[in-house]
């Protein structure tokens, strides 16, 4: 015969000699044992369905060092226990409790305090159990002793040791987490990039095993397409290397630069292509660094170039108290829903896959972080008859104009 015997947790919970107390992730009490009812000195009425630190505000007449610490420590542990999910031990806390017969007047009290959370089946916090060992009595035998100096110094010591300790964990924790999602970025970065590194390797490889192996093969093929492989290695390498200056360079790099010198000068260097219209106004100049603004520019007209049917055009305008460069195509334009997810790394319109399959959907992420970087901000606008992507820079205080002996745009006041 097997013995079986229900135990009623309930009872078991209230008659309990520590005393427990269960709040709500919002601090509201919910339940509390006969303990806690009899060493507090209120009712159970009194206490269900009310704020904690209502029920037991902070003494205003305490010393500030001690009272009003012991609560504020006692709000950051039940605040961690629900940021980590984890119990908290509080070795040794002041915090009065004003007499329910007597209101406004405290009775001063000392206590050692577990809260402790309770996980539902996803893992959130349901609630937290309170956990407290009155140790007021322990204090004032030490008091009596002589060692009342001493105590309250321990006592202080012990608060700050465990504020500092729980804010080292925190802090620890955030670390830890944005290196882990820093980390995972990195790793899905390398496993992109390799995959789309093989494409071009293995046509490089093709065709020079095909050229090797035939003799009669016409050499001007296998070159042009030999160039078209390389090309695109290139494309993957310079996306990895901006990639990789993100956040690696430095203020100092940075110069104030007038925008309209500055695109001039990017479209003269680019290989003639879909013809590019400009329109620049002049005296429009930024702080920003010229390597990576070149190269945001760069990604902005190669995705231009990527989907336009006839043209490109490029603006420059003053918008105080911004400076405003749009970059506009005459393709089919970018869907409302779609406007966003572009700037996301990776990924890519089905679209552009189709028009060009080895791409690295890189470039449109790069330019937004360069854009970030710089405090500004880079976005899709809605453009009837293509696409038109605008980026705004904080423009520059003063008026200036452009310096023809600096070279790269490069400013100097008027």
């Amino acid at each position: 015969m097997v013995m079986r015997s229900e135990i009623d947790y309930e009872v078991v919970f209230r008659t309990g000699p520590a005393l427990s107390a269960v709040l709500t992730p919002t601090l509201v009490i919910v339940a509390v044992n006969d303990a806690f009812l009899e060493v507090s000195g209120h009712r159970r009425e009194d206490l269900l369905g009310r704020d904690l630190f209502d029920v037991f505000p902070p003494n205003p007449a305490a010393p500030e060092d001690s009272e009003q610490q012991g609560a504020q420590m006692l709000r950051t542990s039940l605040e961690q226990v629900m940021t980590t999910r984890r119990r908290d031990f509080m070795p040794l806390q002041r915090y009065d409790v004003e007499m329910a017969d007597r209101p406004g007047v405290f009775e001063e009290r000392y206590w050692s305090t577990v809260n402790t959370p309770v996980l539902g089946s996803h893992g959130e916090v349901r609630c937290i159990l309170l956990i407290c060992e009155e140790v007021t009595d322990f204090v004032r035998a030490l008091r009596r002793s002589g060692a009342a100096c001493e105590q309250d110094s321990l006592a202080l010591q012990l608060q700050t040791l465990n504020d500092q300790l729980r804010r080292a964990h925190r802090e620890q924790c955030e670390t830890t987490s944005a290196l882990s999602e820093a980390i995972e970025r990195q790793r899905r970065l390398v496993q992109d990039a390799s995959h789309d590194l093989r494409n071009p390797i293995a046509g490089l490889l093709t065709e020079l095993q095909v050229a090797l192996s035939d003799p009669g093969i016409d050499l001007q093929t296998i070159l042009r397409k030999l160039v078209r492989d390389a090309e695109r290695l290139n494309d993957i390498v310079t996306d990895l290397l901006a990639l990789a200056r993100v956040n690696s360079e430095t203020r100092e790099s940075e110069r104030l630069i007038e925008l309209a010198v500055f695109v001039g000068e990017e479209l003269d260097r680019r290989t003639p292509g879909t013809p590019v219209l400009s329109r620049l106004d002049p005296h429009v100049c930024v702080r920003a660094s010229v390597i990576r603004l070149a190269r945001l520019l760069g990604n902005l007209l190669t995705n231009a170039e990527r989907h336009a049917h006839t043209k490109i055009e490029v603006v420059v305008t003053a918008d105080p108290p911004d400076a405003v460069l749009e970059v506009l195509d005459d393709g089919l334009g970018i869907p409302p829903e779609d406007r966003e997810r572009v700037f996301e790394r990776r990924y890519r319109r089905e679209e552009a896959r189709v028009r060009d399959p080895g791409g690295s959907g890189l470039g449109l992420s790069i330019a937004r972080e360069i854009a970030q970087e710089h405090g500004g901000r880079l976005y899709a606008a809605e453009h009837h008859g293509g696409a038109r992507f605008v980026l705004r820079l904080p423009l520059a205080t003063e008026r200036y104009r452009s310096n023809p002996t600096a070279g790269d745009g490069a400013c100097r006041p008027i």
